[in-house]
């Protein structure tokens, strides 16, 4: 199953994730809805309502769709899954601004069909919590007081196994409310549980030159505009391109 979180006025995101990599939805075996909040602007709340009688792919939380709620719509998430999909073997979450390059992603599926309790992605070791009032990740000591968080996977993009989607859901509640998501869901919630992280290097979750080849190799790309969503599938599609195994 994949779960894609996205705001309310992207619109535009979610029609170029549908028309390319999201395409592999019409796959028995694969799923596809994307997770959204609730908009303080009534206008874009019934667009969301047409958007959804069209596609019947949206999933609208009850929070306000805002960057510092991006743990509820986690949570939600988490909440929708093991409530409507619990039989689903694995749970991808992702961005509506990244590349999933599902034959790679797929392929490193098909590997580790046998994980349980686990969450797969790029780990994130050893990282501090930014302390720069500045910066929109800032936390202060007294929301985070340790120098360094526990080991998490990074948000962009990542993979639950399905026996982990309730237990994780269901601590979540009891927790203190954290902003990022990846950091309090993959790291403060699942470290007491000893769900275990798995690194993937296919897992970029950043930017990178969209050069052919080198995503031909990964599973995610960050930070994907909407027009390079459509030139990349297409080249990584019609099998012009020739690579190099290396």
């Amino acid at each position: 199953m994949i779960l894609v979180t996205t705001a309310p006025g992207h619109a535009a995101q979610r029609e170029a994730v549908r028309s390319t990599w999201g395409h592999v939805a019409f796959r028995r075996d694969v799923g596809m809805a994307f997770m959204v909040g609730t908009s303080k602007n009534h206008s874009e709340n019934l667009l969301i309502e047409q958007e959804n009688f069209i596609y019947g792919d949206i999933i609208q939380g009850h929070f306000i769709d805002t960057y510092n709620n991006l743990t509820l719509k986690t949570i939600s998430m988490l909440e929708w899954s093991w409530e409507h999909c619990s039989r689903a073997r694995f749970l991808l979450k992702t961005d509506d601004d990244m590349y999933i390059h599902m034959p790679v992603l797929l392929s490193l599926l098909d590997g580790a069909a046998s994980r349980r309790r686990t969450i797969m992605g790029k780990v994130a070791k050893k990282w501090k919590p930014i302390r720069n009032v500045t910066s929109k990740y800032y936390i202060s000591p007294t929301q985070f007081k340790a120098a360094m968080y526990p080991d998490f996977n990074t948000g962009p993009a990542y993979i639950l196994t399905n026996d982990i989607v309730e237990p994780l859901y269901q601590a979540s509640l009891n927790e203190t409310f954290f902003k990022l998501e990846d950091v309090f869901v993959t790291g403060m919630v699942a470290s007491p549980l000893k769900i275990q992280h798995i690194n993937y290097p296919q897992f970029f979750n950043r930017r990178l030159k969209l050069d052919t080849c080198a995503v031909a190799k990964l599973a995610s790309v960050h930070m994907v505009k909407t027009h390079e969503m459509f030139d990349l599938w297409k080249r990584l599609s019609d099998g012009l391109t020739r690579c190099s195994p290396k």
